[in-house]
This record gives C-alpha cells, sequence and structure tokens, in this order.
C-alpha cells in the first residue's frame, strides 16, 4: 500500500507541476510560465507508515508547492497534536507509541513525542510571560514533584499563583519550577507577577510556609495575608492531647470561623482559649496565636467570605495536576515538570476564562 501510494502522488505531483508551468515535460510553447528544476525528496508521515517521496522543484518567477504535500502535512501536524495532547494528559511516553500504532499505524519512539512536546514550550512560556491585569483575590500554593537533577532524584516544588480578577472569574498567574519553597524563590516568582502588571490585590491567602511569609513581606508588604482555614483545622489536631478530644476541638474552631463578623469570631475564640487552658494548654496557646491569623476575610463581603478563606480553589486543581503527573513519576529534569504544568494550567485558564464567574463582584 505504502509504495502505490509513492507511486500515485509522485505522478500526481508531477501532473500537477506541469498544470502550473502550462507546458508538459521538454514541451516548448509560448504559454510556458517557468521551467521543471528536477526533484527534491521528502519524507512524510501517513496512516500506512512513511512514504518517501519525489517532490517536484521549478525555477524562474513562479512558486509551487504541491498539494499533496500539503495535506501530509496536515497529517504530520494532526499526529503532532495528539502527542502533545496524549502527552499533556499524562499518557507516559512509553504507552503513546502503541497507541498511535493502533490509531495511525505509524511508529514513534519515546524521543519524538518529547521532542513534539517540547515544540510547546515557545506557546507555553508566552502565556506565562503574559500581562496580567487587575486581580482583586491572589491564592498562593506549592506542590512537590520528584525531579532528576545532577544525577539524583529530588522533590522540586511548583509554585502556582491563582487569582479573582475584577470581573469576579478566576485566572492562573503564572507558574514556577523550583528546588524548594525558600524565600528566594517565592520572591522571583512574586516579582515576576508585579513586573507583568499584576495589580489591585486587596488580600492573599496562602498556608502559613516561612518562606513564602517572608517573600510576602517584602514584595506585597500592604496586602492583607489570609491563612488557609482548611490548613489550620489540620494543623489543630497536632496540638490536641488526647484522641477524644479532637471532634471538640474541630467544632470549636470551626464555629470561630463560620462567625458572622469579625468582633464575634474573637469573642468565640477567646471562649475556646480559656476552654481549654487546663486541660490542652499547648492547644490553648496555639490557638491564641496562630487562628488570628486567618481573619483577614472578616473585612471582605461576606458573600466572598467562603471562597477566600481557603486555598481550596489550588487543592482542587493540585488533585488534577497530579493525575497528570503520577503516570511519569520521576522527571527528567525541570523543563519537562514544568511544561506539563504549564499545559495543564493554560488549559485551565482558558476554560475558567470562558465559564461561570466565581464571585458576584457586586455582592457587598
Amino acid at each position: 500500500m505504502a509504495e502505490s501510494m509513492r507511486i500515485i502522488v509522485n505522478e500526481a505531483m508531477k501532473i500537477e507541476r506541469s498544470a502550473v508551468l502550462e507546458a508538459e515535460p521538454f514541451e516548448r510553447n509560448e504559454s510556458r510560465r517557468g521551467y521543471a528544476n528536477g526533484f527534491k525528496n521528502k519524507t512524510i508521515t501517513t496512516k500506512v507508515g512513511q512514504i518517501s517521496l519525489d517532490v517536484p522543484q521549478v525555477r524562474g518567477d513562479i512558486s509551487f508547492y504541491p498539494n499533496a504535500i500539503e495535506k501530509g502535512l496536515r497529517t504530520e501536524r494532526a499526529m503532532n497534536l495528539a502527542i502533545c495532547e496524549m502527552y499533556i494528559q499524562g499518557v507516559s511516553t512509553r504507552k503513546v507509541e502503541p497507541i498511535l500504532q493502533q490509531l495511525a499505524g505509524v511508529s514513534v519512539s519515546r524521543q519524538k513525542v518529547s521532542d513534539v512536546a517540547a515544540e510547546l514550550d515557545e506557546e507555553l512560556e508566552k502565556w506565562r510571560e503574559r500581562k496580567l491585569d487587575w486581580v482583586r483575590y491572589m491564592i498562593l500554593d506549592a506542590r512537590y514533584e520528584k525531579v532528576r537533577v545532577d544525577g539524583l532524584v529530588r522533590d522540586c516544588a511548583v509554585l502556582i499563583g491563582y487569582g479573582v480578577k475584577g470581573d469576579g472569574k478566576r485566572t492562573v498567574l503564572g507558574v514556577s519550577v523550583s528546588l524548594s519553597e525558600a524565600e528566594v524563590h517565592w520572591r522571583e516568582f512574586l516579582r515576576g507577577l508585579k513586573e507583568r502588571g499584576l495589580h489591585g490585590i486587596e488580600m492573599i491567602t496562602s498556608d502559613s510556609h516561612a518562606g513564602l511569609k517572608a517573600a510576602l513581606k517584602t514584595e506585597f508588604g500592604g496586602v492583607p495575608w489570609q491563612r488557609c482555614q482548611f490548613h489550620l483545622q489540620q494543623n489543630a489536631a497536632g496540638y490536641v492531647p488526647r484522641i477524644e478530644l479532637r471532634k471538640e476541638v474541630a467544632e470549636d474552631i470551626r464555629s470561630v470561623f463560620n462567625a458572622p463578623d469579625l468582633d464575634e469570631a474573637k469573642r468565640l475564640l477567646n471562649i475556646s482559649v480559656r476552654k481549654y487552658e487546663d486541660k490542652a494548654s499547648k492547644l490553648s496557646d496555639w490557638m491564641a496565636k496562630n487562628i488570628p491569623e486567618s481573619f483577614s476575610c472578616f473585612k471582605f463581603p461576606s458573600a466572598h467570605r467562603k471562597r477566600i478563606r481557603t486555598s481550596n480553589m489550588a487543592e482542587v486543581c493540585n488533585r488534577e495536576i497530579k493525575r497528570r503527573t503520577r503516570v511519569i513519576g520521576i522527571f527528567p529534569n525541570e523543563e519537562s515538570l514544568l511544561r506539563i504544568c504549564s499545559a495543564h494550567l493554560k488549559a485551565l485558564d482558558e476554560k475558567w476564562e470562558s465559564g461561570k464567574t466565581y464571585l458576584n463582584m457586586k455582592e457587598t
């Protein structure tokens, strides 16, 4: 079949060249528009495998490229897009080859899959460096993936920023890969967001990581910080001395978080702090010191509070990223990790842009 197609396409291209030149080979006439100039070898990928063709060339004041080859190139581009999509969706490089073998009858090496995926880099870089606009609320989070660095497998941090824009829609602000969540890495990430035009932030929500807190103080010192209430609730369990107390403590903390206003939240917190002074002194001290860090949300509309008081938006996205990265296991380098995270987040950003409004900014 492949040989038959090669013969047919080669003859079709010769006929097409003659039609463009308005002259058959070696024919002399006054209407001739140019001259044949031999052939150039080109290999294209088709459903019956790779075919080596002799592409006719022309010379003179005329341009020519066979339509048959253009169709072949479109087929190859479609296959490359399929490879990229499978890679982004988490299909490992070793699994892509048998899938394409069944669909298109072509053999694709792991290196080919990696090469095609690398073609995404330019587009993803443009997206990561795009200009940002007014963002009212920002949520910051990080997750870790295993990456081979200098011959060793290390845990690399994926730093991600999310936001709620002035129109109430969510957006992915940026993503970066670094060896840790140290202050210097968070500071570089946040500074990059500012340089791209990020402004108007009224509150930032995140977990209480020392490096992140220090970076926020440097880059966004005047913006109120909201400690994630979900993570606070989890952290509290480590200070409960007896298992039978955990449910009671969780309910007390939840009542503080669900208070209708800041004054009531402070009152309920004081009651809980005094309640556990004798039977759980470390818990009492921890609550008095840490829970007030989650009170910034009370300054904002009650309709917004439930969605900006935690970093749950980031946690949901992290689960989706994990679903795609776990099939890879250990990434060969930091670039490949950044590529697959960026591709997923870019698609998510486009979905949010065309989707429903996350917060009604008219609510007060």
